[in-house]
């Protein structure tokens, strides 16, 4: 039998997206070992459910090491983990993704890429742009990461209606739903080698798509 696919998370804030990881894993739909958690703060509560779950944790700051030092650093570590596929999981930071993670760092953003990503679009933004712009259709994006925010090549999507009564509050929970789904699946896919990428599309082997 293969080895578990070896993955890290990287994370900013409340860590939902890495205890569904955890929960998933846990349950045996993720086929993964979760190797190394880093967080850009030492106060994220991602921290306290990676130490609850007993899991390898490291904090790196980019106040105290240095803007330039930062990626380097978050990188290292993964490299000494022996990661084969770094997972942002609300990690809110720039990152200089180095020549041999290339392709093996993922994202997932909570709108229908290339609609309302970019710098500063996360979390309650990315939903209230999505409210006050009036569109019928939502949902979540997950895509490799590169060197531009919420760009890299698209692995899956999964949409959801834009409701009438919806508050910026109702669709982050429907939207965080479909998330809990399409990562792991994302994840799966890159670790039974299914993904196989040609410029900015994503091809899954097997599927229609491919």
């Amino acid at each position: 039998m293969p080895s578990p696919l070896r993955i890290a998370v990287l994370v900013s804030g409340g860590g939902t997206t890495l205890q569904n990881f955890i929960d998933q894993n846990a349950d045996g739909h993720l086929p993964a070992e979760i190797v190394q958690v880093i967080g850009s703060r030492g106060d994220a509560f991602g921290i306290e459910r990676a130490r609850r779950a007993r899991l390898p944790v490291a904090v790196v700051n980019a106040k105290e090491v240095g803007k330039e030092a930062f990626s380097a650093r978050i990188f290292e570590i993964c490299g000494q983990a022996r990661a084969d596929l770094v997972c942002l999981a609300g990690f809110l930071h720039y990152l200089r993704i180095p020549a041999d993670f290339t392709l093996r760092v993922m994202n997932i953003h909570p709108a229908l890429l290339p609609a309302f990503g970019g710098k500063g679009m996360y979390g309650h933004h990315v939903h209230e742009a999505v409210l006050s712009h009036g569109v019928k259709v939502t949902g979540c994006t997950v895509h490799f990461a590169d060197y531009e925010y919420d760009h890299g090549p698209i692995i899956l999507q999964r949409a959801i209606p834009v409701l009438e009564d919806d508050t910026p509050e109702t669709l982050a929970f429907r939207v965080f739903e479909q998330e809990c789904i399409a990562y792991p699946e994302a994840i799966r896919l890159f670790a039974e080698k299914k993904l196989r990428v040609e410029g900015r599309r994503v091809h899954i082997v097997g599927s229609e798509q491919a």
